[in-house]
Protein backbone atom coordinates (compact mmCIF):
# COMPACT_ATOMS: atom_id res chain seq x y z
CA UNK A 1 0.00 0.00 0.00
CA UNK A 2 2.88 2.35 0.86
CA UNK A 3 4.39 1.68 -2.57
CA UNK A 4 1.07 2.40 -4.29
CA UNK A 5 0.68 5.65 -2.31
CA UNK A 6 4.16 6.82 -3.31
CA UNK A 7 3.47 5.86 -6.93
CA UNK A 8 0.20 7.82 -6.89
CA UNK A 9 1.98 10.85 -5.35
CA UNK A 10 4.71 10.70 -8.00
CA UNK A 11 2.16 10.51 -10.85
CA UNK A 12 0.18 13.40 -9.32
CA UNK A 13 3.28 15.58 -9.08
CA UNK A 14 4.22 14.75 -12.66
CA UNK A 15 0.68 15.67 -13.79
CA UNK A 16 0.85 19.03 -11.95
CA UNK A 17 4.25 19.78 -13.44
CA UNK A 18 3.00 18.90 -16.91
CA UNK A 19 0.00 21.15 -16.45
CA UNK A 20 2.26 24.01 -15.38
CA UNK A 21 4.63 23.67 -18.33
CA UNK A 22 4.13 26.50 -20.80
CA UNK A 23 3.82 25.66 -24.47
CA UNK A 24 4.01 28.69 -26.81
CA UNK A 25 0.92 29.14 -28.98
CA UNK A 26 2.01 30.19 -32.46
CA UNK A 27 -1.08 31.85 -33.93
CA UNK A 28 -0.47 33.13 -37.51
CA UNK A 29 0.37 36.83 -37.46
CA UNK A 30 -2.30 37.80 -39.99
CA UNK A 31 -4.94 36.05 -37.90
CA UNK A 32 -3.70 37.93 -34.83
CA UNK A 33 -4.08 41.26 -36.65
CA UNK A 34 -7.59 40.42 -37.82
CA UNK A 35 -8.68 39.27 -34.35
CA UNK A 36 -7.22 42.39 -32.76
CA UNK A 37 -9.20 44.63 -35.14
CA UNK A 38 -12.36 42.63 -34.59
CA UNK A 39 -12.12 42.56 -30.78
CA UNK A 40 -10.59 46.04 -30.35
CA UNK A 41 -7.65 44.68 -28.40
CA UNK A 42 -3.92 45.38 -28.55
CA UNK A 43 -1.48 42.61 -29.50
CA UNK A 44 1.11 40.82 -27.38
CA UNK A 45 3.99 38.96 -29.07
CA UNK A 46 6.78 37.05 -27.35
CA UNK A 47 9.87 36.58 -29.52
CA UNK A 48 12.03 33.70 -28.28
CA UNK A 49 14.41 30.94 -29.29
CA UNK A 50 14.59 27.39 -27.97
CA UNK A 51 18.29 27.76 -27.12
CA UNK A 52 17.78 31.02 -25.15
CA UNK A 53 18.13 30.38 -21.37
CA UNK A 54 16.34 33.62 -20.43
CA UNK A 55 13.43 32.71 -22.72
CA UNK A 56 13.18 29.27 -21.16
CA UNK A 57 13.32 30.74 -17.66
CA UNK A 58 10.46 33.10 -18.52
CA UNK A 59 8.43 30.17 -19.85
CA UNK A 60 9.12 28.17 -16.70
CA UNK A 61 8.75 30.85 -14.03
CA UNK A 62 6.34 33.40 -15.54
CA UNK A 63 4.27 31.99 -18.40
CA UNK A 64 3.57 28.72 -16.57
CA UNK A 65 1.51 30.77 -14.09
CA UNK A 66 -2.22 30.69 -15.02
CA UNK A 67 -2.66 34.23 -13.63
CA UNK A 68 -0.17 35.60 -16.17
CA UNK A 69 -1.76 33.79 -19.11
CA UNK A 70 -5.22 34.81 -17.95
CA UNK A 71 -4.20 38.49 -17.74
CA UNK A 72 -2.60 38.43 -21.19
CA UNK A 73 -5.49 36.62 -22.86
CA UNK A 74 -8.04 38.95 -21.24
CA UNK A 75 -6.29 42.13 -22.36
CA UNK A 76 -4.40 41.19 -25.53
CA UNK A 77 -4.50 39.00 -28.59
CA UNK A 78 -1.42 36.87 -27.98
CA UNK A 79 1.03 34.89 -30.07
CA UNK A 80 4.50 33.48 -29.43
CA UNK A 81 7.07 33.39 -32.23
CA UNK A 82 10.31 31.43 -32.49
CA UNK A 83 12.80 33.81 -34.17
CA UNK A 84 14.37 30.91 -36.03
CA UNK A 85 11.13 30.13 -37.89
CA UNK A 86 9.41 31.97 -40.75
CA UNK A 87 7.12 34.50 -39.08
CA UNK A 88 9.46 34.84 -36.12
CA UNK A 89 12.32 35.78 -38.43
CA UNK A 90 10.11 38.34 -40.20
CA UNK A 91 8.93 39.95 -36.94
CA UNK A 92 12.44 39.95 -35.47
CA UNK A 93 13.67 41.90 -38.49
CA UNK A 94 10.59 44.13 -38.73
CA UNK A 95 10.97 45.35 -35.15
CA UNK A 96 14.80 45.32 -35.15
CA UNK A 97 15.02 42.83 -32.30
CA UNK A 98 18.58 42.21 -31.12
CA UNK A 99 18.11 40.39 -27.81
CA UNK A 100 15.90 37.64 -26.46
CA UNK A 101 13.36 37.29 -25.12
CA UNK A 102 11.65 40.40 -26.48
CA UNK A 103 8.00 41.23 -25.78
CA UNK A 104 6.18 43.43 -28.29
CA UNK A 105 2.95 45.27 -27.53
CA UNK A 106 1.27 46.56 -30.71
CA UNK A 107 -2.02 48.01 -31.79
CA UNK A 108 -4.00 46.40 -34.62
CA UNK A 109 -2.28 48.73 -37.13
CA UNK A 110 1.12 47.30 -36.08
CA UNK A 111 2.18 50.47 -34.26
CA UNK A 112 4.64 49.60 -31.51
CA UNK A 113 3.07 50.72 -28.21
CA UNK A 114 5.52 49.24 -25.73
CA UNK A 115 8.47 46.87 -25.77
CA UNK A 116 10.30 44.86 -23.13
CA UNK A 117 13.40 42.71 -23.36
CA UNK A 118 15.11 40.23 -21.10
CA UNK A 119 14.17 38.08 -18.15
CA UNK A 120 12.00 39.38 -15.30
CA UNK A 121 10.05 38.12 -12.29
CA UNK A 122 6.31 37.43 -12.56
CA UNK A 123 5.14 40.48 -10.64
CA UNK A 124 7.49 42.79 -12.54
CA UNK A 125 6.33 41.39 -15.87
CA UNK A 126 2.65 41.75 -14.95
CA UNK A 127 3.23 45.34 -13.85
CA UNK A 128 4.89 46.16 -17.20
CA UNK A 129 2.15 44.41 -19.18
CA UNK A 130 -0.36 46.53 -17.28
CA UNK A 131 1.62 49.75 -17.96
CA UNK A 132 1.53 48.86 -21.66
CA UNK A 133 -2.26 49.31 -21.57
CA UNK A 134 -1.96 52.92 -20.38
CA UNK A 135 -1.94 55.31 -23.39
CA UNK A 136 0.13 57.88 -21.47
CA UNK A 137 2.89 55.34 -20.85
CA UNK A 138 3.02 54.12 -24.44
CA UNK A 139 5.79 55.02 -26.88
CA UNK A 140 3.69 57.00 -29.42
CA UNK A 141 2.32 59.32 -26.70
CA UNK A 142 5.71 59.78 -25.03
CA UNK A 143 7.38 60.47 -28.36
CA UNK A 144 4.72 63.02 -29.29
CA UNK A 145 5.07 64.81 -25.93
CA UNK A 146 8.85 64.94 -26.32
CA UNK A 147 8.72 66.24 -29.91
CA UNK A 148 6.42 69.10 -28.84
CA UNK A 149 9.44 70.58 -27.10
CA UNK A 150 12.76 68.69 -27.46
CA UNK A 151 14.35 71.00 -24.86
CA UNK A 152 12.04 69.62 -22.15
CA UNK A 153 14.34 67.30 -20.23
CA UNK A 154 11.50 65.68 -18.24
CA UNK A 155 9.69 64.72 -21.45
CA UNK A 156 13.00 63.46 -22.82
CA UNK A 157 13.63 61.19 -19.82
CA UNK A 158 10.04 59.89 -19.83
CA UNK A 159 10.49 58.86 -23.46
CA UNK A 160 14.04 57.56 -22.97
CA UNK A 161 13.14 55.42 -19.97
CA UNK A 162 10.33 53.76 -21.93
CA UNK A 163 12.68 53.12 -24.86
CA UNK A 164 15.37 51.65 -22.58
CA UNK A 165 13.02 48.86 -21.50
CA UNK A 166 13.15 47.19 -24.88
CA UNK A 167 15.29 49.03 -27.43
CA UNK A 168 18.93 48.63 -28.33
CA UNK A 169 21.16 51.36 -26.87
CA UNK A 170 21.99 52.78 -30.28
CA UNK A 171 18.28 53.57 -30.76
CA UNK A 172 18.38 55.83 -27.71
CA UNK A 173 20.72 58.22 -29.51
CA UNK A 174 18.03 59.71 -31.79
CA UNK A 175 15.98 61.49 -29.08
CA UNK A 176 19.18 62.13 -27.11
CA UNK A 177 20.76 64.16 -29.88
CA UNK A 178 17.49 65.98 -30.56
CA UNK A 179 17.49 67.12 -26.94
CA UNK A 180 21.22 67.92 -26.82
CA UNK A 181 20.95 70.11 -29.92
CA UNK A 182 18.93 72.49 -27.75
CA UNK A 183 21.84 72.78 -25.30
CA UNK A 184 24.96 74.91 -25.81
CA UNK A 185 28.42 73.48 -25.13
CA UNK A 186 28.61 75.22 -21.76
CA UNK A 187 25.14 74.00 -20.81
CA UNK A 188 26.29 70.41 -21.29
CA UNK A 189 28.34 70.58 -18.10
CA UNK A 190 25.74 69.97 -15.43
CA UNK A 191 24.44 66.91 -13.60
CA UNK A 192 21.24 66.65 -15.65
CA UNK A 193 22.95 66.87 -19.03
CA UNK A 194 25.64 64.48 -17.87
CA UNK A 195 22.85 61.96 -17.18
CA UNK A 196 21.54 62.55 -20.70
CA UNK A 197 25.01 61.97 -22.20
CA UNK A 198 25.71 58.93 -20.02
CA UNK A 199 22.38 57.28 -20.90
CA UNK A 200 21.90 58.16 -24.53
CA UNK A 201 25.09 59.14 -26.36
CA UNK A 202 26.61 56.18 -28.21
CA UNK A 203 28.50 57.85 -31.07
CA UNK A 204 32.22 58.25 -30.38
CA UNK A 205 32.45 61.06 -32.95
CA UNK A 206 29.47 63.01 -31.64
CA UNK A 207 29.89 66.63 -30.61
CA UNK A 208 28.78 65.80 -27.04
CA UNK A 209 31.16 62.90 -26.47
CA UNK A 210 34.09 64.80 -27.94
CA UNK A 211 33.22 67.69 -25.61
CA UNK A 212 33.32 65.28 -22.65
CA UNK A 213 36.78 64.08 -23.72
CA UNK A 214 38.06 67.63 -23.94
CA UNK A 215 36.51 68.76 -20.62
CA UNK A 216 36.84 65.74 -18.34
CA UNK A 217 37.73 67.78 -15.26
CA UNK A 218 34.64 69.94 -15.60
CA UNK A 219 32.37 66.90 -16.02
CA UNK A 220 34.11 65.09 -13.16
CA UNK A 221 33.16 68.03 -10.92
CA UNK A 222 29.43 67.49 -11.59
CA UNK A 223 29.60 63.70 -11.79
CA UNK A 224 32.82 61.87 -10.87
CA UNK A 225 35.94 60.78 -12.71
CA UNK A 226 34.97 57.12 -12.31
CA UNK A 227 31.63 57.81 -14.05
CA UNK A 228 33.47 59.62 -16.85
CA UNK A 229 35.88 56.69 -17.19
CA UNK A 230 33.01 54.18 -17.36
CA UNK A 231 31.31 56.21 -20.10
CA UNK A 232 34.50 56.41 -22.15
CA UNK A 233 35.03 52.66 -21.83
CA UNK A 234 31.41 51.85 -22.68
CA UNK A 235 31.42 53.98 -25.81
CA UNK A 236 34.57 52.23 -27.06
CA UNK A 237 32.92 48.90 -26.28
CA UNK A 238 29.78 49.90 -28.20
CA UNK A 239 31.95 50.93 -31.14
CA UNK A 240 34.16 47.84 -31.38
CA UNK A 241 32.47 44.83 -29.75
CA UNK A 242 29.75 44.33 -32.43
CA UNK A 243 32.47 44.36 -35.10
CA UNK A 244 34.46 41.74 -33.19
CA UNK A 245 31.35 39.60 -32.65
CA UNK A 246 30.52 39.77 -36.38
CA UNK A 247 34.17 39.24 -37.43
CA UNK A 248 33.91 42.42 -39.50
CA UNK A 249 37.65 42.94 -39.85
CA UNK A 250 37.46 45.70 -42.48
CA UNK A 251 35.27 47.95 -40.33
CA UNK A 252 37.12 46.96 -37.17
CA UNK A 253 40.53 48.04 -38.43
CA UNK A 254 39.08 51.43 -39.38
CA UNK A 255 37.16 52.00 -36.16
CA UNK A 256 39.99 50.86 -33.87
CA UNK A 257 41.95 53.88 -35.06
CA UNK A 258 39.06 56.12 -34.02
CA UNK A 259 39.09 54.50 -30.56
CA UNK A 260 42.86 54.80 -30.25
CA UNK A 261 42.67 58.49 -31.16
CA UNK A 262 41.22 59.06 -27.66
CA UNK A 263 44.79 58.44 -26.42
CA UNK A 264 43.92 57.17 -22.96
CA UNK A 265 45.46 54.05 -21.44
CA UNK A 266 42.08 52.64 -20.38
CA UNK A 267 40.76 52.80 -23.95
CA UNK A 268 44.05 51.54 -25.40
CA UNK A 269 43.74 48.53 -23.06
CA UNK A 270 40.22 47.79 -24.33
CA UNK A 271 41.35 48.08 -27.95
CA UNK A 272 44.28 45.75 -27.21
CA UNK A 273 41.98 43.06 -25.80
CA UNK A 274 39.57 43.38 -28.74
CA UNK A 275 42.55 43.18 -31.13
CA UNK A 276 43.61 39.87 -29.59
CA UNK A 277 40.08 38.46 -29.55
CA UNK A 278 39.53 39.29 -33.21
CA UNK A 279 42.96 37.98 -34.21
CA UNK A 280 42.28 34.67 -32.43
CA UNK A 281 38.78 34.27 -33.93
CA UNK A 282 40.04 35.01 -37.45
CA UNK A 283 43.32 33.13 -36.89
CA UNK A 284 45.27 36.20 -38.00
CA UNK A 285 48.46 35.33 -36.13
CA UNK A 286 50.53 38.00 -37.90
CA UNK A 287 48.20 40.66 -36.47
CA UNK A 288 48.25 38.91 -33.09
CA UNK A 289 52.06 39.07 -33.05
CA UNK A 290 52.09 42.70 -34.13
CA UNK A 291 49.72 44.00 -31.46
CA UNK A 292 51.25 41.94 -28.64
CA UNK A 293 54.80 42.98 -29.47
CA UNK A 294 53.71 46.63 -29.62
CA UNK A 295 51.57 46.64 -26.47
CA UNK A 296 52.42 43.94 -23.92
CA UNK A 297 54.91 46.00 -21.94
CA UNK A 298 52.68 49.06 -21.74
CA UNK A 299 49.25 47.42 -21.38
CA UNK A 300 49.73 43.93 -19.88
CA UNK A 301 53.01 44.09 -17.95
CA UNK A 302 51.48 43.82 -14.48
CA UNK A 303 48.77 41.26 -15.29
CA UNK A 304 50.22 37.81 -14.64
CA UNK A 305 47.18 35.90 -15.92
CA UNK A 306 46.99 37.92 -19.12
CA UNK A 307 50.73 37.43 -19.78
CA UNK A 308 50.27 33.66 -19.42
CA UNK A 309 47.26 33.69 -21.76
CA UNK A 310 49.33 35.42 -24.42
CA UNK A 311 52.18 32.97 -23.82
CA UNK A 312 49.80 30.02 -24.30
CA UNK A 313 48.66 31.47 -27.63
CA UNK A 314 52.28 31.87 -28.76
CA UNK A 315 52.96 28.27 -27.76
CA UNK A 316 50.03 27.00 -29.84
CA UNK A 317 50.18 29.25 -32.90
CA UNK A 318 53.47 31.16 -33.30
CA UNK A 319 56.43 29.45 -34.94
CA UNK A 320 59.35 31.87 -35.38
CA UNK A 321 62.03 31.66 -32.70
CA UNK A 322 62.50 35.38 -32.10
CA UNK A 323 58.80 35.89 -31.34
CA UNK A 324 58.76 32.85 -29.05
CA UNK A 325 61.75 34.27 -27.14
CA UNK A 326 59.77 37.45 -26.54
CA UNK A 327 56.85 35.44 -25.22
CA UNK A 328 59.22 33.67 -22.81
CA UNK A 329 60.23 37.05 -21.39
CA UNK A 330 56.55 37.93 -20.89
CA UNK A 331 55.78 34.68 -19.06
CA UNK A 332 58.92 35.12 -16.96
CA UNK A 333 57.47 38.48 -15.97
CA UNK A 334 54.26 36.69 -14.90
CA UNK A 335 56.19 34.43 -12.50
CA UNK A 336 58.02 37.46 -11.11
CA UNK A 337 54.57 38.75 -10.16
CA UNK A 338 53.29 35.35 -9.04
CA UNK A 339 55.59 32.31 -9.10
CA UNK A 340 53.16 29.66 -10.33
CA UNK A 341 53.15 26.05 -11.41
CA UNK A 342 51.45 26.75 -14.73
CA UNK A 343 53.77 29.70 -15.45
CA UNK A 344 56.92 27.61 -14.99
CA UNK A 345 55.46 24.76 -17.02
CA UNK A 346 54.53 27.17 -19.83
CA UNK A 347 58.06 28.62 -19.96
CA UNK A 348 59.46 25.08 -20.10
CA UNK A 349 57.19 24.25 -23.03
CA UNK A 350 58.14 27.46 -24.85
CA UNK A 351 61.85 26.69 -24.40
CA UNK A 352 61.21 23.14 -25.63
CA UNK A 353 59.52 24.58 -28.74
CA UNK A 354 62.65 26.59 -29.62
CA UNK A 355 64.78 23.52 -28.80
CA UNK A 356 66.54 25.01 -25.76
CA UNK A 357 66.58 21.82 -23.73
CA UNK A 358 68.80 23.12 -20.90
CA UNK A 359 66.48 26.06 -20.10
CA UNK A 360 63.39 23.90 -20.54
CA UNK A 361 64.73 21.39 -17.97
CA UNK A 362 65.36 24.16 -15.43
CA UNK A 363 61.78 25.47 -15.56
CA UNK A 364 60.14 22.05 -15.75
CA UNK A 365 62.00 21.12 -12.55
CA UNK A 366 60.79 24.34 -10.91
CA UNK A 367 57.22 23.41 -11.92
CA UNK A 368 57.76 19.90 -10.53
CA UNK A 369 58.93 21.35 -7.21
CA UNK A 370 55.83 23.53 -6.89
CA UNK A 371 53.56 20.57 -7.73
CA UNK A 372 55.28 18.41 -5.09
CA UNK A 373 55.11 21.14 -2.45
CA UNK A 374 51.39 21.64 -3.09
CA UNK A 375 50.64 17.91 -3.52
CA UNK A 376 49.24 18.57 -7.00
CA UNK A 377 48.95 16.15 -9.92
CA UNK A 378 52.25 16.40 -11.82
CA UNK A 379 51.39 14.26 -14.88
CA UNK A 380 51.92 17.16 -17.33
CA UNK A 381 55.32 17.99 -15.84
CA UNK A 382 56.37 14.32 -15.77
CA UNK A 383 55.37 13.88 -19.40
CA UNK A 384 57.36 16.96 -20.51
CA UNK A 385 60.34 15.89 -18.40
CA UNK A 386 60.25 12.45 -20.02
CA UNK A 387 60.04 13.97 -23.51
CA UNK A 388 63.01 16.27 -22.81
CA UNK A 389 65.15 13.46 -21.42
CA UNK A 390 64.53 11.38 -24.54
CA UNK A 391 65.92 14.12 -26.79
Amino acid sequence: MRFLSLLFLFISLQTINAQNQFEPVDIPYQQVLETAKKEGKPIFIMLYADWCPHCNQMKKEVFSDPAVISFLNKNYVCTYKNVEKEEGITLKNKFNTKSLPTFLFLDSNETLLYVLKGESKKNDFLAEANYALNPKLQLPYLEKEFLKDPSNVNAYFNYLNALKKGKDRTELSIPTHLYLKTQSDKELVNETNWRVIANGVTDINSREFQYVLQHQKEFAAVASQSRIDRKIESIVKELLLPLVDNLDTVSYYKQREVAKSIKLQKTDSLVFKYDLTLAERTENWAFYKKVTQENVQTLAWNDASFLKEIGQTYLKHIKDTESLKKSILWVKRSIEINDSYDGNLLIARLYAKIKDKKSALKFVKDAKAIASEMSWDSNDVDQLLSDLNRK
